[in-house]
Order: C-alpha cells, then structure tokens, then sequence
C-alpha cells in the first residue's frame, strides 16, 4: 500500500502527458462512482458515530426523565429535549426536535423518547446529498413487579454532623419520588418509614391499644405526693395518665433481659405477634430523645399518605443513641403487620417484592438492656447479628412471605453512612442480603460523604424500579 501511495504522482504526470484520449475518458467514468465511494465511506463512518452519540443521550434521557414522569407527565417533553440537548450536543450535528412520551398502564409505565438530527455530509454532495438526518427512539419501561418498602432510617444525635441529616432527607425525599414515578396505579408500592434511635415512636395516640405493656413506664412515672384530708394526711403514690405518654417504645422481652433467651429467639429479634405477656407486648417508654413517629405500609399514589410521608422526612430531627436492631426489626414489622401497623392486600396473579432499606451512621451504643449510649456495644450488635449467624438478620431472611402460594424472600439493602473513619461495618455488611438476591446487585453500601446517600438512594431506587431501556 505504501509502495502504491509512493508511486501515484509520478503515475499521475505520466497519465497528464498522455494524448491517448481514450485513457482520459476511461479516468473521467470511472473517478466520479471511486471518489463517491470514498465520500461515502468517510460520511458513513461520521453518520455512525453522530448516531451513537444522539442514541447514548436518548438512552440517558428515557432512564433519567422515567424517575419523575408520573409527577410531572406533562414536562416529559421538555425534560426530555433538554436532556438531549445538554449532553448529546455535537458542533458536527444539529439536533432538530426531541419530544418525550410518558404512557402509564396496568401493568406498567413507558417513556418514549424521540429525537431527530442532520449533519452536513463533506463528500456526499457531489452526489446529491448535501445532508443526512439521524433518527433516534428510546423506550424505558418499569413497574412489572409490585414493590413493598420499608425504610428503618437512623435519626441519632450523630446524624447532625457532616450534613448527614440534610442530606438523609433530600436522598429519601428523591427515592420516594422515585418510587412515586414506578408506580402505574394503586396499589403498585407501598412504603414504611422508621425513623429509629435507641427506641421507635409508634403513635401516642395508641396509649389505650391492648399492645402496649405499661409495667417499666408506670414505675418510672409514679410520683410520691403528700395529700391531706382534713386532720388526716399521708403520702399517695400518683401515677401519671398513660395519655401523656410519648409514644416511644422499647425492645421486648422482660426488664431484666431479652426474652426468651435462645439464640435468635427473643422477642426483640421476631415479629411474633404480641400476647397475653408483658414481655411479649411492646414496653411503653418515656424516651427524651423519642424520634418522630412511624408510618406503616401507605400507597405512595395516595395523596394524604404521600403528604404524611414527605411531612415525616421533613420533620426528622437528630437526638439520641444508636439501636439499629429495634430500626430493622420495626421495619420487618411494617412488612408483615403488627402492632400499630396494618398488612396489605396482595392481588392475585401479581409478583411482589417485600424490601427493607437499613441506613445507620454509626456503631450500635445502647438497647434496652446494653450499652450506655455513647460507647460501643457488642452486645447491641448481637441482638441483631451474633458470632453463630443467628439474630434478627438471619431470621427475616429465613422468613419469606408468603405471597399468592408463593414464598417471597424479604430483600435487605444496608447502608452505612461512615464520615468519620470508622472501620467497615461488619454487622451492616452480613446483615445484606446477597448480590444475587433479585433485584441483583449490590445490596450494602459503605459511604464515605453525606452526600453519597443521595446517589446511593438513587442507585437503589433505580434498580427497585426495575428501570431497563428497551428499544
């Protein structure tokens, strides 16, 4: 090839002097379809790596635009145009119109994103083709399986530092919003939140609820009073109306330790259904540091609940120690019914995946029984995941629920939020559930800054969502 190269201007001077006019008239026939090939291949190649950019920038547009159709179906096209805009611009190209679509339907919800360009060609004109147009579509669908959420989110004193607690919100407020745009109909997702510290809030307006044992809060909220009743006086011991209760309570079993004692088998660890025992029932406490009250299982399409869900997240405020067992624990709850927390309806021949999303900043510091709230405790850890694999984490893995005659593995995604250099979480990672569990992927995750649990969040939402780009 080299050799040709080398040799074509001394070829090209010979076939100048040449007076054999055939030889002219063969070259002026056979020059024109050569350096059309060439042009073509040149502007081909060009068309083809234009297209690939306009598609890439489509592709993005349909997944990013899909996380917030459902709110706003009507800014679908704009979005959409501005998207493709911002990152599929190319000075060889024009992009002439992008429009987006958002379909929603029974089984499922669909952005269409279609987008058209021309770029100006460099050889083809000589051939009649000035410019070329590059068309484009994108499909993102999502919402096949139905989804059940729960989010146990740590809301301790600790979470004020590094913007964790701000960031905690804006991540969770986007997730929910996430979701929201997952959703085709009722019914398609449900979400939990609870708020967690070394106790939950499950609603003082429950203090009349069956329960509710009131043996430890009736000690701790009994006054000696000295009343007198005409010569006769005497000290009355006062107990306070359980209607000034706070709505906080803490880890089951008896006051003097977890109950029963077996591996894995205390109250603490289950979601047994509370009986005729107090220790079975969920112990009333007056916690000072007593987080914001938990809501149950609420349609995220449901306008009332989506306004007392977004109101909680808002309202989040971080105060007192670290029990993350008594978080997950309650989050299973939601999952399954009990207590304050109602089940839903399943709708037959409908998949449904049961979720529990674990975020905590720091090492477990204190339970019911352990700890003092500012140290590590081990024995906290233990409640939850133990040196033998037994706890609360293994138990909700080894307790599907049983959905339409089907077993359906709870899934457990766990996020530790570490700025401040504490070693890798040992109990959150074996907590997880594995990589293969579906969805697949990663389920624990190790941040480093406050605001990696905003793109953490995102990461999962998408992937519950079950975005995929379908062409």
């Amino acid at each position: 090839m080299h050799a040709l190269l080398s040799s074509l201007p001394s070829r090209w001077r010979a076939f100048d002097r040449s007076t054999e006019g055939n030889v002219a008239i063969m070259f002026a026939i056979v020059i024109i379809p050569v350096l059309g090939l060439i042009g073509f291949s040149v502007d081909y190649s060009r068309y083809n790596a234009l297209r690939t950019k306009l598609q890439a920038a489509a592709d993005a547009a349909a997944l990013a635009v899909a996380k917030t159709a459902a709110q706003d179906p009507g800014g679908v096209s704009a979005a959409s145009d501005a998207y493709v805009r911002s990152t599929g611009s190319d000075p060889a190209m024009t992009i002439d119109a992008v429009t987006g679509t958002y379909t929603k339907a029974s089984d499922g919800a669909t952005v269409l994103v279609d987008a058209t360009a021309t770029f100006q060609t460099s050889f083809l004109p000589v051939l009649g083709f000035a410019q070329q147009t590059i068309h484009v579509t994108s499909t993102t669908t999502w919402g096949s399986t139905k989804l059940r959420v729960a989010l146990a989110l740590d809301n301790t004193g600790s979470m004020k530092d590094d913007g964790k607690m701000g960031a905690l919100k804006t991540a969770t407020t986007n997730l929910l919003t996430q979701l929201k745009s997952a959703a085709a109909q009722n019914g398609d997702v449900y979400v939990s939140i609870i708020p967690f510290v070394k106790e939950v809030n499950v609603g003082r307006s429950n203090y009349n609820a069956s329960w509710i044992d009131w043996t430890d809060w009736d000690k701790e909220n009994t006054t000696r009073q000295w009343s007198c009743n005409g010569w006769s006086c005497s000290w009355t011991y006062v107990t306070a109306s359980h209607s000034t209760w706070n709505g906080c309570v803490t880890d089951r079993g008896k006051s003097s330790g977890p109950n029963p004692s077996g591996t894995g088998q205390g109250y603490d660890q289950n979601v047994t259904a509370p009986g005729s025992t107090s220790q079975s029932k969920f112990p009333a406490d007056q916690y000072s540091a007593c987080p914001q009250e938990m809501i149950g299982l609420t349609d995220v399409l449901d306008g009332t609940g989506w306004s007392k869900m977004t109101g909680l997240v808002d309202n989040m405020y971080p105060n007192g120690s670290t029990n993350q067992p008594i978080g997950l624990v309650w989050a299973w709850q939601s999952l399954v019914g009990g207590g304050p927390l109602a089940t839903r309806d399943y709708l037959p021949d409908t998949q449904y995946t049961p979720i529990i999303i674990l975020l905590s900043d720091g090492r477990n510091t204190q339970d019911r029984w352990y700890g003092d709230g500012y140290n590590h405790s081990p024995e906290t850890d233990a409640r939850m995941y133990d040196s033998s694999g037994a706890g609360t984490c293994a138990n909700i893995k080894n307790s599907p629920i049983t959905i339409n005659g089907e077993k359906r593995d709870i899934v457990i995604y766990t996020v530790q939020v570490n700025t401040g250099g504490d070693p890798e979480s040992a109990l959150l990672k074996n907590c997880a559930s594995s990589t293969e569990t579906e969805p697949k992927g990663q389920k624990f995750f190790h941040l480093k800054s406050a605001t990696d649990i905003i793109s953490t969040f995102d990461t999962i939402g998408t992937s519950l969502s079950q975005l995929r780009v379908s062409r």
